[in-house]
């Protein structure tokens, strides 16, 4: 090892990553993000167009779509929550399986619509 206690000045210059993005981030206010989350929530809404035409990503407006949502902040509408039936054409003795998350129901032609409402608003509270 020498005993030469000189040192050696370094010089950096900061420059930026190969990766990061050409256009610089965007802030976006919080009623413009209301209004393209309540754009999303009509019916027939496609969020990825939506977020395409706004010039996001759609990720990061389904994320504020989460976020609202968890926070309580998402309005629904006053039909949102009815079930309604379809008419399926089933035959006489056919069963219908309905999957409700990790829940599967069962029924029958027979089965009264009233009854299978009231047997799926209760598995979807439990």
């Amino acid at each position: 090892m020498s005993n030469d206690r000189s040192f050696h000045v370094l010089d950096a210059v900061a420059s930026p990553l190969e990766a990061s993005p050409q256009r610089p981030r965007r802030l976006w206010s919080a009623e413009a993000k209301a209004r393209l989350i309540e754009e999303t929530l009509q019916p027939g809404a496609n969020v990825s167009a939506i977020a395409r035409q706004a010039g996001l990503a759609p990720s990061q407006l389904f994320g504020w779509r989460r976020k609202a949502s968890r926070g309580g902040f998402l309005r629904t509408r006053p039909d949102a929550d009815r079930l309604g039936f379809v008419e399926i054409g089933a035959a006489t003795g056919s069963t219908v399986e309905i999957r409700l998350g990790d829940a599967v129901i069962r029924a029958g032609a027979d089965v009264d619509s009233d009854h299978l409402l009231k047997v799926i608003r209760a598995v979807r509270q439990a």
